[in-house]
């Protein structure tokens, strides 16, 4: 049983699990448990800010999803009853806002994750105006010690970080509304990557091992488009008991459009293993 307190989050939203948010052992996946935490943000209410949008007192703006993190914490199946994901507001600056969430089933916290967000216009980030400060306000979580993450340092936005590059080719299916390759579908792609990795590593012809990365955290820098052919790169930060850490970067050329730390199990990965440079 979870010892997070579920009554400081604001608002709760019920999940029904798919067939097709199940991985290969058969339990919820790392992007399957993103796309709940997704879902949630996008059924949260700003009442102040959308009548502000609707009577025209704000805009144009558009939204830019700066990062976000999804980590697993335990096995969900579709027999698991009473999932449901609870989100707050854990701080929000002049332009941005960071959502703070835990996904539950029953009364065991079997996730968390986040995201935060930019309010963009035509000259660049746009100041909250004061109706969604006021939202943000309501649906604020408690105060809390913790830090904001750190940014990436800029030595991950360099092709010479990464010691494996996989190959990937943007498909028309990973395009959402904004005309570029949704988060989710990049999500998948650094899995891609790290399954990639795992089969040069270990000499695997044919179907890897089962070793898909169990937490994600990502940070956006530039626009993933289609057409276009790109490379992950993929460098192994730690091995870590059975765990084992990615730092990862989305190439086109030489241009990094967004980095992200993963960490998934370790299976037969050792250091003398990863491919050399």
């Amino acid at each position: 049983m979870s010892s997070v307190d579920v009554s400081v989050y604001p608002v709760q939203c019920d999940i029904q699990a798919r067939q097709a948010d199940l991985g290969r052992d058969g339990t919820v996946g790392t992007t399957a448990l993103a796309q709940w935490l997704l879902e949630a943000r996008r059924r949260m209410c700003l009442p102040r800010f959308e009548k502000l949008v609707l009577t025209g007192g704000f805009g144009p703006f558009h939204i830019v999803l700066a990062g976000q993190r999804a980590e697993r914490l335990a096995p969900v199946r579709l027999t698991d009853p009473d999932i449901s994901v609870h989100t707050g507001i854990r701080r929000f600056g002049r332009s941005s806002f960071t959502y703070e969430q835990a996904v539950f089933a029953g009364r065991e916290q079997v996730g968390r994750g986040g995201a935060t967000i930019i309010l963009i216009g035509a000259d660049g980030p746009l100041a909250l105006p004061d109706q969604m400060i006021a939202d943000l306000t309501d649906l604020s979580l408690p105060d809390s010690t913790e830090p904001a993450p750190a940014r990436p340092s800029a030595r991950r936005r360099a092709r010479e970080h990464y010691s494996f590059f996989a190959p990937l080719r943007a498909r028309i299916a990973d395009v959402d509304i904004n005309q570029h390759v949704n988060a989710l579908a990049l999500a998948s792609w650094y899995d891609e990557a790290v399954a990639a990795f795992t089969a040069t590593a270990l000499g695997v012809v044919g179907l890897v091992p089962d070793l898909a990365p169990t937490m994600h955290r990502v940070d956006y820098l530039g626009e993933v488009t289609y057409p276009g052919d790109y490379e992950i790169g993929v460098a192994v930060s730690a091995y870590d008991g059975d765990t084992v850490h990615y730092e990862l970067g989305v190439f086109r050329g030489d241009t990094c459009l967004g980095v992200a730390d993963a960490a998934g199990p370790r299976g037969a990965l050792r250091p003398d293993s990863s491919p050399a440079r």
